[in-house]
């Protein structure tokens, strides 16, 4: 069985090598994007299973990249990621088609279990298609 690749995209560059070491040890490839831009190129060349995306970037914002990635793949599983989570943003995430919402805690521990189990939802909603 080859391995789910994952695109996490977030602006703060500590986060991001954390996660992706934490993913890689639970035995997923990871691919990481710091800004919007740069997940755009990386959905469309490196097709990846699943995108774990921060709402709040500089430049192209969360919310922007998602509606821009349905456009390439509608049927492409998409996690916002945030910490600072309003029902706005739920709500217009959820318009854009996010498949769903992790927010992001000071517990990296927390923060694994809550991505593992996204993405879990995920194989368990392809597997049922």
């Amino acid at each position: 069985m080859t391995k789910k690749k994952i695109l996490v995209v977030d602006d703060e560059v500590d986060f991001l090598e954390i996660i992706k070491i934490r993913l890689q040890a639970n035995d997923y490839e990871v691919i990481t994007a710091a800004n919007g831009e740069e997940a755009l190129k990386k959905v469309k060349n490196e097709k990846p299973d699943v995108v774990l995306l921060d709402i709040l970037m500089p430049g192209i914002d969360g919310l922007e990249v998602l509606k821009r990635i349905r456009k390439i793949n509608d049927k492409l599983p998409v996690y916002i990621i945030t910490a600072f989570s309003t029902e706005e943003r739920f709500k217009v995430a959820n318009k854009f088609g996010a498949s769903g919402f992790i927010v992001k805690t000071a517990d990296l521990s927390k923060e694994l279990e809550n991505i593992t189990g996204a993405l879990d939802m995920s194989d368990r909603y392809r597997s049922n298609k």
